[in-house]
């Protein structure tokens, strides 16, 4: 059964829950320190949520049909503002501008949940859709942070649960990018339980494993469900990559770049 807006809101709302914990402790030299996130530092990472936050929170109303469309011009301001705080500053006002967003989802009627409608770069997206969207991005830079604290982190569970499906559905369309020569695998996960097919020709595709097998046969790669949403946004590189997850290497590596993330 498909899980309404209300449980997605719920699970954004101890991921920044999450996300606060990890971030009140850190030193200013934490701070400024790396995270898994190309050369972005941590308070970087925050800057990018902080303001995606803000960014949610202009194109909410128009979502809604109670304002007008925010469009990217004035996204730009929303960046230079956060590109000009301090590190410090980064870090306290991120937290400050996600629990902000979180709470305008929570105090939403369920009518309003029922009307969101939001276009968004060739998608239309209803309640679920939006936060989805946000979800995915602040669970991966969630772990983008927590990673550079302990190696064996992970992406939460429950996120994970939801998640899942947005691999097949939205990850790899959009994300995958198809080799040079055709590449398939079957891929089975754990925790959640899922059996796909990955495919590519032009394009990177994921369905079900179909009921009678393949034409021609495939190797299998198994992973927990957290690995496969990781790897899906370039996140399972092999110091990263858990010893639950089987599979030949070159088939790892062939999936690692056709994954390489951003």
């Amino acid at each position: 059964m498909q899980s309404g807006p209300r449980e997605w809101i719920a699970t954004l709302r101890r991921s920044h829950e999450r996300l606060d914990g990890l971030v009140r402790p850190l030193t200013p030299a934490q701070l400024r320190g790396r995270s898994y996130c190309g050369d972005w530092s941590i308070a970087q990472v925050l800057s990018h949520l902080g303001s995606g936050a803000e960014i949610a929170m202009m194109m909410l109303p128009s979502a809604l049909g109670e304002g007008e469309e925010a469009g990217p011009e004035g996204f730009q301001a929303v960046w230079d503002v956060w590109n000009a705080k301090t590190p410090e500053e980064q870090a306290a006002d991120a937290l400050v501008a996600d629990d902000r967003h979180i709470k305008a989802l929570e105090q939403l009627t369920d009518a309003q949940l029922g009307q969101i409608r939001l276009k968004f770069f060739g998608m239309d997206l209803d309640a679920v859709g939006v936060v989805r969207l946000r979800l995915g991005e602040h669970v991966v830079h969630t772990w983008d942070i927590a990673v550079r604290l302990d190696p064996a982190a992970t992406v939460a569970a429950d996120a994970v649960a939801l998640l899942i499906d947005n691999v097949q559905q939205f990850l790899a369309p959009r994300l995958g990018k198809a080799p040079d020569e055709p590449f398939g695998v079957r891929i089975r996960t754990a925790d959640p339980e899922r059996d796909y097919l990955l495919a590519t020709a032009d394009t990177v595709v994921m369905t079900d494993w179909p009921e009678g097998g393949t034409d021609a046969p495939v190797n299998e790669v198994s992973m927990t469900a957290e690995a496969l949403l990781r790897l899906a946004y370039g996140r399972l590189d092999p110091e990263h990559t858990p010893s639950s997850v089987v599979g030949d290497p070159a088939d790892l590596d062939q999936l690692r770049a056709i994954f390489p993330g951003f």
